[in-house]
């Protein structure tokens, strides 16, 4: 199984970025997928996860209203819109896919799988 994750980058404050995370190696329509987060010298946090249908979400408090998570089931691919990037935003992002038995929350021991991460900076 691998997550590809690309969309990174550096952005002012107040900008978006639009993550991507192609998964490939298991079925993807299939997996209930999300996103975690781990700023500089923090623990790994939970940003957004959505069900292997894509008709179900679930948001971190602080993602909601600025962010929004989606798939592609033609790509095999996951994204994470962010607007209105703030500098505590700043973190590297992971692309992550669920234990099958399990449902969208955000409990990393729910994870079964994490891609490499992708950079997220945001400057003020």
């Amino acid at each position: 199984v691998q997550l590809q994750a690309s969309g990174g980058g550096m952005v002012e404050a107040g900008g978006s970025l639009r993550l991507s995370c192609a998964l490939s190696g298991r079925t993807f329509s299939m997996y209930n997928m999300g996103w975690f987060r781990q700023p500089p010298g923090k623990e790994r946090e939970f940003v957004a996860a959505v069900a292997s249908t894509g008709g179900g979400r679930y948001y971190s408090d602080s993602a909601k209203g600025r962010v929004t998570i989606s798939r592609d089931h033609a790509r095999n691919t996951v994204y994470l819109q962010m607007n209105s990037l703030k500098p505590q935003d700043t973190a590297v992002y992971y692309c992550t896919t669920y234990d099958g038995r399990r449902g969208i929350s955000g409990h990393r021991e729910y994870i079964d799988y994490w891609g490499q991460g992708t950079q997220v900076t945001v400057s003020s």
